[in-house]
């Protein structure tokens, strides 16, 4: 199927006089599933998926429908599913993963790895996507980038953080190698989904809790339990989402399917990072206004936990040959990166910065 088939599905250009696309002529009509990780009321990463599904839709001349299903609490088995066969696709973070391999965590994000931006030119032009998708397909998976949520804060506290020893013992949601990095510096990571974190909060059996930024943190109203607000999440330099597909369903599409497929995840990667950059600002006013204490991290615990996680990056990369294969691509490419960076970006951002800082 051409390019312009494609593009005339999704604009419904069909209609216009001209002759029907050769999608709804020739290729099978299709039902499939999409598992979303996010509940409905977290509306940017829950709409993701929505926008996936309405854009395969259209551009198939509705010959190939997708159905967005809701996070039910059985988020960790998703992918399991997906592997298995019973989902077709799934919407979410590979970091969730990281007790089934640590290199799924790479996927999303590192501690102290990529920005949003790097992240996703690592993913589509530095060739981690087709190291990536050699792994998952050894457990029947194959990903497309879906998104990414920027750099994301470091979290709610209860109490202020004023060095390293402040986090003995702290009981805390975080997920992914992050977790581990903490753990090295006394932390008690905990796993709980998103709607789970102000009740838990708010009857102490948690200390702290990390989500996402100000637009999704301020849904789940995590500032009226939580009074400081820390930043940056090292951890989450730049969070990528992922669209996962059962690997024998996916090579078994038409190809034309297959592009309309790869054309909607890469709207939906441009799409959700844009809502997040637009919204985020404006929910972080309100909870400052409402009172949340904005502070950085003390310089001290961004040593430390950067030291923590070379070590824990050494110990894993010694004993998985897949982990250390993808973090030297990554730690390669991110050292190009921030030479380029710091020419041009940095300088740049710093400049309006202080410019916005004089008026």
């Amino acid at each position: 199927m051409k390019r312009r088939d494609v593009l005339t599905a999704g604009f419904g250009l069909a209609g216009a006089g001209l002759a029907a696309p050769a999608v709804a002529q020739s290729a099978p009509a299709l039902r499939w599933r999409l598992h979303s990780a996010f509940p409905r009321n977290l509306d940017a990463l829950y709409g993701a998926a929505e926008l996936f599904a309405r854009i395969v839709g259209e551009a198939s001349d509705g010959r190939f429908q997708v159905e967005v299903v809701p996070a039910a609490g059985g988020e960790p088995a998703l992918l399991d599913a997906i592997g298995a066969g019973t989902v077709e696709i799934g919407y979410s973070a590979a970091y969730y993963e990281v007790g089934r391999d640590p290199t799924f965590a790479l996927a999303t994000a590192a501690p102290f790895g990529l920005n949003a931006r790097q992240q996703n030119a690592w993913m589509v032009q530095g060739g981690a996507l087709d190291l990536f998708n050699e792994i998952f397909a050894r457990q029947r998976l194959y990903a497309l980038p879906g998104g990414n949520t920027g750099t994301q804060m470091g979290g709610w506290f209860r109490r202020e953080i004023k060095s390293v020893a402040d986090l003995q013992g702290l009981r805390f949601r975080i997920a992914g190698l992050g977790a581990q990095v903490l753990a090295k510096l006394g932390v008690v990571p905990q796993s709980l989904a998103g709607p789970d974190l102000y009740a838990a909060l708010e009857s102490k059996s948690l200390d702290a809790a990390e989500w996402i930024g100000p637009y999704d943190d301020e849904k789940l109203g995590l500032n009226k339990v939580a009074p400081f607000y820390y930043y940056p999440g090292f951890w989450e330099g730049g969070a990528m989402l992922h669209f996962w597909f059962n690997a024998q369903k996916w090579s078994e599409l038409p190809k034309s399917y297959k592009a309309i497929a790869q054309s909607a995840a890469a709207q939906v990667n441009t799409d959700l990072q844009a809502k997040y950059d637009a919204r985020n600002p404006g929910a972080l006013r309100r909870l400052v206004g409402g009172g949340a204490q904005l502070k950085p991290f003390p310089q001290d615990v961004m040593e430390a936990a950067l030291k923590a996680a070379n070590e824990i990056y050494a110990e894993i990369s010694a004993k998985n040959p897949d982990f250390k294969r993808v973090y030297d691509s990554l730690k390669s490419f991110r050292n190009e990166e921030y030479l380029w960076f710091q020419v041009a970006e940095y300088t740049y951002d710093n400049f309006m910065i202080r410019a916005r800082a004089r008026g």
